[in-house]
């Protein structure tokens, strides 16, 4: 059975994960794998029973899907005027490099939260869990869009109360 492509915000969910080929086995022993290598990197890890998000893992089928679709986004950026690379997915590993230090160097919601971040096309998403209702979306968007070329930060956090992940979630580990 095949997942179904996701679109958040219109736009094409997590393809790929950070510097590494991670691959992985959903429910239905679909091979999930970080096709494209996209950045995904998790940041903050205070909230213990946070699920870990899908991040950039795939099918076969939906990254064979999204090909096309990554290559035609990735040039209209460049060929717009608004990037100076000849592909906006060139930028992620750098910002990605650049948010990490961001974090690391920053003490901001390391003691009531655990985020992961996904980095496609010079977009960041934030997913994760926050322990209490204190942390704004707001404040964890612009500490991550003060990164030089960050187009678009989209936060998803689960917080007390909430009876599920607002983000798609990394399959079951089998040992």
């Amino acid at each position: 059975m095949s997942r179904p492509l996701r679109l958040r915000y219109g736009l094409p969910i997590w393809l790929a994960a950070a510097g590494m080929m991670a691959t992985t086995t959903s429910a239905n022993s679909e091979i999930l794998k970080n096709w494209f290598n996209d950045p995904f990197i998790q940041v903050r890890s205070a909230v213990p029973d946070c699920p870990q998000p899908l991040g950039p893992l795939v099918s076969a089928e939906e990254a064979r899907k999204e090909s096309h679709w990554r290559t035609e986004r990735g040039t209209t950026c460049w060929l717009a005027g608004k990037c100076g690379k000849p592909n906006s997915y060139l930028y992620d590993a750098p910002i990605a490099r650049s948010v990490q230090a961001h974090f690391a160097a920053e003490p901001g919601f390391a003691r009531n939260s655990s985020l992961w971040l996904t980095f496609q096309r010079r977009f960041v998403w934030v997913e994760g869990c926050s322990a209490d209702r204190v942390i704004d979306a707001a404040a964890l968007e612009a500490f991550v869009r003060t990164e030089p070329d960050v187009e678009r930060v989209i936060v998803n956090l689960r917080r007390p109360g909430d009876s599920k992940p607002p983000y798609p979630l990394a399959p079951a580990q089998h040992p």
